[in-house]
């Protein structure tokens, strides 16, 4: 009868999950549009969890480098504070060094740029003139031309309803971009409050997650579940460790590279692209371009050779250095890392990059802890 009993509670089961995935199949739009409306509901949230996991990390650093001697109740109470605000300010440090040192300099090669416009016009009117003066052929077709074969109501009613539509196009642009904003800025607020409760009170939130598990999962998925959990969790932190070092790389050897070539700008544009490196692979790229920019203008030919020395420092950083640096770090060899990246930019760009290679480490320490398992039991 039990038995009966069970086999009817599967039936059933099985029937209510097929029943689901129909429904879920037939209504898939319907679906897809609660998804990003729940993901917009919660986004904010998504993003205090991962500024936290962020935080967290320097935060554990500044609470064993500077309380862990402290053994008083006062140090106690003020030390995950402390801590907190310590890791907050040194992330704003380094967005607002990179922000002094590279927005005055393109700020002021945009100016000099803005004075040496008058000069090139002054030099294209000339170019034009010798290149008229040397080919007849182009004074004859603009003597061919006529304005009265025109047909100027034609124009003039395009033109008109250009600006009639083009004007409601850009009051909605312009109320779609302030609304955008607002909410961007809502969200970063929603978000850096989320995050600093997540990183006050991480220790009660990590018991409340596992007194949920342990009552609603059985004694071997809670294991399991707390096992895959802290491997990803390490495989993320020391993602994030090994992205900054490799930054930091790679900022040092544009410094010295260009200050041994003698090419303006070393510092700016090693702090720049130490910066934007955080973005695996291709992060640098961002760097390269302003820094080609503002070169370009004091001398063109330094610009190319500036960008020879780019391509030679990408391709010894991206084939040497962040593979080893970031795949030691994660216990992911070399190949894998290239191919996380490679995949998790096609699927989410930039933010698939980011995540794709802890996510791979996981998936690929899971794979191989149960092959070495297998292996030992045949």
């Amino acid at each position: 009868m039990d038995l009966n009993r069970g086999n009817m509670k599967k039936i059933r089961g099985l029937i209510l999950f097929t029943a689901a995935v129909c429904l879920a199949v037939l209504k898939i739009e319907v679906l897809l549009k609660g998804i990003l409306f729940l993901l917009g509901i919660v986004r904010p949230f998504i993003y205090g969890a991962a500024i936290a996991f962020v935080l967290n990390i320097p935060m554990k650093a500044i609470e064993k480098g500077l309380f862990s001697k402290m053994k008083n109740p006062k140090a106690d109470k003020i030390k995950r504070p402390a801590s907190i605000f310590l890791s907050f300010a040194a992330v704003i440090l380094v967005i607002v060094t990179v922000t002094v040192t590279v927005v005055p300099q393109v700020t002021k090669t945009m100016m000099e740029l803005g004075n040496k416009i008058p000069q090139f016009l002054v030099e294209a009117q000339i170019w034009l003139e010798q290149l008229f003066a040397s080919q007849p052929q182009l004074l004859a077709m603009l003597e061919e031309f006529d304005p009265a074969k025109m047909n100027w109501d034609s124009i003039v009613n395009t033109v008109v309803s250009f600006l009639r539509n083009g004007l409601g196009n850009v009051v909605s642009s312009t109320v779609t971009v302030a609304s955008t904003i607002i909410g961007g800025v809502v969200n970063i607020f929603v978000a850096l409050v989320f995050s600093f409760y997540i990183l006050a009170q991480k220790e009660k939130l990590g018991d409340q997650c596992r007194r949920i598990l342990r009552a609603y999962c059985s004694q071997r998925v809670y294991d399991r579940v707390l096992e895959i959990s802290s491997l990803a969790g390490r495989n993320f932190g020391s993602f994030i460790t090994g992205q900054c070092t490799e930054a930091v790389i790679l900022g040092a050897m544009f410094v010295v590279a260009m200050a041994v070539f003698r090419f303006p700008y070393a510092v700016m544009v090693g702090v720049l692209i130490a910066f934007t490196a955080l973005i695996p692979i291709v992060g640098a790229f961002i760097g390269c371009f302003v820094g080609a920019f503002l070169i370009m203008v004091d001398d063109p030919i330094k610009a190319v050779w500036f960008l020879v020395l780019f391509i030679v420092l990408q391709q010894i950083e991206g084939n040497l250095i962040y593979p080893h640096v970031v795949g030691n770090s994660v216990g992911l060899p070399s190949i894998w890392v290239l191919a996380a990246v490679t995949v998790g930019g096609s699927l989410m760009g930039i933010v698939g990059m980011l995540i794709f290679i802890p996510i791979v480490s996981t998936v690929y320490a899971l794979i191989r802890e149960d092959v070495n398992e297998k292996n030992r039991k045949t």
